[in-house]
This record gives C-alpha cells, sequence and structure tokens, in this order.
C-alpha cells in the first residue's frame, strides 16, 4: 500500500505536472525548430510572439464573457483561441514584412537575423505589457478539475490523492492532435513537401518552381499558430504573465537545441526531457522516500535538489551540456 501512495505522490506532483509543461514546451520547440528549418535562424522573439497570441487570445475571452459566451465545461479561451492565432499571424506576417523580408533580400548572415528577432522581442514585450499590464492573468473557468484528490481517495482507498486538471488533460490532448496535424502536414500534402525540400536545398527548390514567398509566410503562419497555442495553453494550466513567457525562451531553445533544432521530432523529444528534468531536480522527495524507507531511515530534510526558485537553471545546465557534447542534438538536427 505505501508503495502506491508513493507512486500515485509522484504521479500528482512529478509525472502528470511535467507531462502536461513539457507538452507545452513541445509545441513552443516545434515553432523555433521550424523557423530554423526553413528561414535558418534562432527567432529569439517566440516567447513574446506566444505572450502576444495569448494575451488576445485573453481578451477576446472576456470579450465573451462579457456578452454571456461560455464553453460550458471547457475554458472559454478556447473559442477565442482561433482569434488569438490569426491575430498573431497578422502580427508575425507584418513583422516579416517590415524586419526580416529586407535581410533575406541582401542574404544577410544568420547572425543579423538573430539581432533583428531580439529587437523584435523587446519590441512586442513593451506592446503586451503596455495593453494588457505586467500583472498575472487568470482567464481559466468551466470545470476545474477531471478528477479532484479527494475523489480519488474515496475511490482507491488510498492515503494520497491524485488530482488531474481539466487544463492539464486539455494541454496533453491538443498537443498529440496538434503534432499528427503537422506532421501530417508535412509529410502528405504538396505545400508541406514543398517547405521540406526549401529546407533541405533551397536552390535546388527554386528549380525546381517552389515559390520561396509562399514558403515563408506559410511557415509563419504555422509558427504562429504553434506559439498561439503553447502559450495558451501554459497560461490555461498556470498562469498569464508576460515576463514568464520571456523566461520561457530559455526551456523552449533548450528542448529545442536538445533534440536537435531543425528536427521536429527532435523538438517534441526535447521539450519533454527539459520538463521531466526541471520537474524531478525541483521536487521535494522526503514524503515520497517516507513511504519506501523504514522509519528508521527516514529522511530528515526535504531532499530537493533545486528550489523551484531556479528551475531554469536546470535547463540552462542541459542546454550547455548539449552545446558542449553533442551541438547536433539528440536527433541530430542541423548543427548549432
Amino acid at each position: 500500500m505505501d508503495i502506491l501512495n508513493a507512486f500515485v505522490l509522484l504521479a500528482n506532483f512529478v509525472i502528470v505536472p511535467a507531462l502536461a509543461y513539457g507538452s507545452q514546451l513541445a509545441l513552443g520547440a516545434l515553432g523555433v525548430t521550424l523557423i530554423y528549418g526553413i528561414l535558418r535562424f534562432s527567432n529569439f522573439a517566440h516567447g513574446d510572439t506566444m505572450a502576444f497570441g495569448t494575451m488576445v487570445t485573453i481578451l477576446v475571452t472576456w470579450w465573451f464573457w462579457s456578452m454571456g459566451i461560455s464553453a460550458g465545461p471547457l475554458p472559454t479561451a478556447l473559442l477565442a483561441l482561433p482569434f488569438g492565432i490569426a491575430a498573431t499571424a497578422l502580427l508575425v506576417l507584418a513583422t516579416d514584412r517590415a524586419v526580416y523580408r529586407f535581410y533575406r533580400r541582401v542574404k544577410a548572415k544568420p547572425v543579423i537575423f538573430v539581432i533583428a528577432s531580439l529587437g523584435v522581442m523587446f519590441i512586442l514585450n513593451g506592446i503586451v505589457r503596455f495593453i494588457i499590464g505586467p500583472d498575472d492573468r487568470n482567464f481559466t473557468d468551466g470545470e476545474r478539475f477531471l478528477v479532484t484528490a479527494r475523489e480519488f481517495r474515496h475511490m482507491t482507498g488510498l492515503r494520497e490523492g491524485l488530482a488531474i486538471k481539466t487544463t492539464q488533460a486539455l494541454t496533453v490532448v491538443i498537443a498529440i492532435l496538434v503534432v499528427i496535424a503537422l506532421f501530417w502536414f508535412l509529410n502528405r500534402t504538396r505545400t508541406g513537401k514543398s517547405m521540406r525540400a526549401y529546407s533541405d536545398n533551397e536552390d535546388l527548390a527554386l528549380l525546381s518552381g517552389i515559390d520561396p514567398e509562399r514558403v515563408v509566410v506559410i511557415t509563419w503562419v504555422i509558427a504562429a499558430g504553434l506559439a498561439t497555442i503553447a502559450g495558451v495553453l501554459y497560461g490555461l494550466d498556470k498562469s498569464f504573465k508576460p515576463f514568464t513567457y520571456f523566461q520561457l525562451l530559455l526551456p523552449i531553445f533548450a528542448a529545442a537545441i536538445v533534440g536537435g533544432l531543425g528536427n521536429p521530432l527532435g523538438a517534441i523529444a526535447g521539450g519533454y526531457l527539459v520538463a521531466f528534468s526541471e520537474v524531478a531536480v525541483t521536487y521535494a522527495y522526503r514524503k515520497f522516500f517516507k513511504y519506501l524507507l523504514p522509519d528508521w531511515l527516514e529522511p530528515q530534510g526535504l531532499m530537493q535538489l533545486l528550489s523551484t526558485d531556479y528551475k531554469f537553471a536546470v535547463s540552462f545546465a542541459i542546454l550547455i551540456l548539449v552545446l558542449l557534447f553533442r551541438p547536433t542534438g539528440l536527433f541530430r538536427g542541423k548543427a548549432v
């Protein structure tokens, strides 16, 4: 029985939260790796693009609430999500036309694109803070839990309870559906194959009659969709704060680089690896080992490797190790 209690405790505080967080990071990393693989630069404005899409979704959600529109047991933000994606797509396309298009025409080096994206990042960060403010925003409604800890304890008779939030379940389900749709698009449709061809060999793709501007537009639209979905799911699961999305850039890039920058499958694997590492390292295992060990071996301290305040240090450490020992990533993406 104590072993079951220990497993439920671990599932409640490590496995389930890491699955949800990993899904959010995977979607964010997919957007980063798509831009890198096709447009050939690291987009440092991706975190603030997520914040912008989430902000628009929140504003539309509030508008729906004011009109009495809701999604019943599901968060109303799901109804507002298409508006957020559309607004973010328009934003990134306008940014591309105003900023990145010129550098593509003059065939600027990738580092120039990176510097330009840093400028875009600061501008977007300021815009989001100016419109919605710097404070935390909670915008979830509907049923909060699929299963509460009390219900789980009542059903199983265990001492520990497993609570699964609706937003956690939605995050995993939506992430799976989005990944399936993206891989189907890239591998089965003519447009997706054109994007892959452009990524593999730009000159050969141009000789084959592929329109580069169309590839660029579609890439930005997909990246905007991925960024908005990832941002909204993160905001629903936790809360929305513009600066938090700026901080998310580190674990998102760590996930993309760990998996192999430019490799979509690697971005997904990297997202879950970074998420499980962050959650596992910052969890206090005292109660977990209390169930498994005899009384005379009961731990006295928290049994916590790092405080939760330093969880991003885990991403940083993973990023440094990968860059030092395997810069192409686990799935051998393009060299960083």
